[in-house]
């Protein structure tokens, strides 16, 4: 077998050199991060159930017309991307008060906001990705003027349909992280969605009981991240009842025989 070229490795994917120029193949790892790596952990089969999740969501993003770069997914836990320019900022949509919001501000988890808000942060591990304004990102050449309006339609394109989309299957969209890159045509460059979405960088709360879906089982230590990762497939229709146990098995096996 071909040993691939690794581009990159973060905390939860790993990208390699595509099969042709401008693609890359993104893996999903079961890793599990928080609190800017100072806490580390692994949830059992989350890289396959986030390529599920994440390729079932762009897919259908896609078909409203917000570009990204989604191609396809290859297995369990590859896909194959266009290659982009990250634009070094994070975008945080948040439709309730939850997190950081919560704690800066000292309003209560859970409480619905009047309105959308759209935060940007600096993509910047070793400064704890601190909270930037449009200023920054204009003074410091991270993304120009009409970049970032591209990116805020976006964002709110984006959260009206996953709301709507989540909402159906009975889960509320508390927020939720974006990350955007460019990609070049001669010398025009444009703006698309990349990275990933998955209960990694989502807050999914039932919209019954408030029970976590998402990442933050992880960070509070309420356990049962592998299980709530698995409701938000199986409700997406991603993961029919009972099939949850063979998928991971299968990609169990797969992992110990190196494949």
């Amino acid at each position: 077998m071909t040993r691939r070229r690794q581009i990159y490795e973060g905390k939860a994917k790993i990208l390699y050199e595509g099969p042709e120029p401008g693609t890359l193949i993104q893996y999903f790892k079961d890793d599990a991060t928080a609190f800017n790596a100072q806490k580390r952990g692994t949830i059992s089969g989350k890289g396959v159930l986030n390529n599920r999740i994440s390729e079932h969501l762009f897919t259908a993003l896609q078909t409203i017309g917000i570009p990204t770069h989604f191609i396809r997914r290859l297995n369990m836990r590859e896909q194959l991307i266009r290659q982009v320019e990250i634009i070094p900022v994070e975008v945080v949509i948040r439709n309730v008060a939850a997190g950081s919001l919560s704690k800066r501000l000292g309003i209560e988890e859970g409480t619905q906001l009047p309105r959308t808000i759209i935060e940007y942060y600096y993509k910047d591990d070793a400064l704890g990705d601190p909270m930037v304004a449009d200023e920054h990102i204009a003074c410091f050449g991270w993304a120009s003027q009409e970049e970032m309006n591209d990116i805020a339609d976006m964002a709110i394109r984006v959260n009206d349909f996953m709301c709507g989309l989540f909402a159906a299957i009975g889960i509320r969209l508390v927020d939720f992280k974006l990350e955007f890159g460019r990609v070049w045509e001669n010398d025009f460059a444009r703006v698309i969605l990349a990275d990933e979405i998955s209960p990694d960088g989502c807050r999914l709360w039932d919209m019954k009981s408030n029970e976590k879906l998402d990442k933050d089982r992880f960070r509070q230590d309420l356990g049962g991240e592998a299980e709530a990762y698995q409701e938000v497939a199986r409700r997406l229709g991603l993961m029919p009842e009972g099939e949850e146990t063979a998928v991971l098995d299968l990609d169990s096996h797969r992992k110990k025989r190196g494949k």
